[in-house]
């Protein structure tokens, strides 16, 4: 039986603290007071003093209520019926289905045993040009997307959730505004991809809490369906919202700031959430998307600079579109080399004469005058960005391979391109060179 506790010493905004023994950290306890019963979990723990975070806040908590702590942490429910369902961050039903209280697991485990991994080596094929082709988007790996607010990366999101070519999704939503909400809600539901996806979110109205229980529920229940053999991404969005989250209760909390007013553990605490991709040996894989926002666009804010330490890469989102220059999957040329004979080729030879696109669009912005290579380069980059950099094209891979050597022939000559003769003659438009003999 567990102890009921009737005496609250302390309430510090939604942080209460009671004295009690044989009680764990992160142990959940529910507190009866005159508005109802709330879940808390425990925060700290210090000799007999145990320091808990109310889901719904401090008000209206006096220090005569009883607090009864469960003996367990915070659970989620495990089966083939959460698919389609959308949950809170502390696993309440948002959509107005049964609850569903069997087979639960508790959440925040360790991350896998390293041995227990095997290599990446197959690709998430997603539809977008920029992830396929420039930066293949891997199995089990981990990246993050970053981006400043007002970029459409809640879009990017949903259109990777729809096109992605993995078993389920799992979608975790954190400070999200409800407009926000509502467009993952329907564009899922109208895509017809909502079947085979898992929604746990936590809006900028839900307890402060809640928001660092979502990350935690996903990767709980990504993992168990890995075991069973199932291709889990992980998409999870705001992870700076995950650590303004930890910010404000570890103020509250009178703990010692670290880097801009951050908890000193931050470097830990998004590790142990981003190390949970993984791709068993025998079974299933967990990969992990998370946008990552920068305030100011400074990518040295501590959530971004503690996040490229610990993840394989990043996507840059700006203005629109993925950044060709700074985006980096580190685990692409473990299968771009079996994707197609021209892809890697292709990948770096399109890049570089985008590069050299910009130099010419710096020229012209500053009024030189422009050769015939110049206007060549201005082409290529118009079609390069429209054709491919446009988050709306949604194409295959090979489509996409051939979209780019289709840019290239109508921009400039074989000879031009830098590319291998024997790639030219086995994937150089045959239009365009049918064009070259009749002329």
């Amino acid at each position: 039986m567990r102890k009921v506790y009737s005496k609250i010493e302390s309430i510090s905004g939604n942080v209460i603290t009671v004295s009690a023994e044989g009680v764990n950290y992160n142990d959940l306890a529910v507190v009866t007071s005159a508005h109802g019963e709330s879940l808390a979990n425990v925060i700290r723990m210090k000799g007999k003093s145990v320091s808990l975070q109310v889901f719904s806040g401090g008000r209206g908590v006096s220090t005569g209520d009883e607090v009864r702590f469960l003996g367990h942490p915070m659970q989620v429910s495990f089966s083939e019926n959460l698919l389609g369902r959308i949950f809170t961050g502390s696993g309440v039903p948002r959509d107005n289905g049964p609850a569903l209280t069997d087979n639960m697991i508790e959440i925040g485990g360790p991350s896998v045993n390293p041995a227990k991994r095997i290599i990446p080596r197959n690709m998430i094929r997603t539809g977008i040009p920029m992830i396929d082709v420039f930066n293949s988007l891997v199995e089990s790996q981990k990246l993050p997307i970053f981006s400043v607010s007002g970029e459409p990366y809640n879009e990017l999101l949903a259109r990777i959730a729809m096109q992605a070519e993995v078993d389920m999704i799992i979608l975790g939503g954190m400070g999200l505004k409800y407009d926000d909400y509502l467009y993952f809600k329907e564009t899922l539901e109208e895509g017809g991809a909502m079947s085979r996806t898992i929604f746990f979110v936590h809006t900028a109205a839900d307890p402060i809490v809640e928001c660092l229980l979502v990350p935690d529920m996903s990767l709980a229940v990504a993992e168990k369906f890995a075991l069973e053999g199932k291709k889990v991404l992980v998409l999870l969005t705001d992870m700076t919202n995950f650590a303004d989250a930890m910010k404000e209760i570890a103020i509250t909390m009178e703990q010692v700031p670290s880097n801009r007013g951050y908890p000193g553990d931050l470097y830990s605490q998004l590790a142990s959430r981003y190390e949970k991709a993984v791709d068993f040996e025998g079974a299933g894989s967990i990969t992990i998307l998370a946008v990552t926002t920068m305030p100011g666009d400074d990518v040295t804010h501590p959530v971004p600079d503690n996040t490229g330490y610990i993840t394989e890469g990043q996507y840059y989102l700006r203005n629109g579109r993925i950044e060709p220059f700074g985006s980096l999957s580190r685990l692409k040329q473990m299968v771009n080399k079996d994707s197609r004979e021209d892809h890697r080729a292709l990948m770096d030879g399109m890049i570089k004469l985008y590069a050299a696109y910009k130099e010419s669009l710096e020229k012209k912005s500053m009024g030189f005058r422009m050769s015939e290579w110049d206007d060549k380069l201005l082409k290529y980059g118009d079609l390069f960005e429209s054709q491919m950099m446009d988050l709306s094209v949604n194409i295959s891979l090979e489509e996409a391979l051939d979209s780019g050597w289709k840019i290239l022939a109508d921009s400039f000559t074989p000879e031009e391109t830098g590319l291998r003769t024997e790639l030219i003659n086995s994937f150089w438009p045959k239009e365009k060179i049918l064009e070259k003999e009749s002329n």
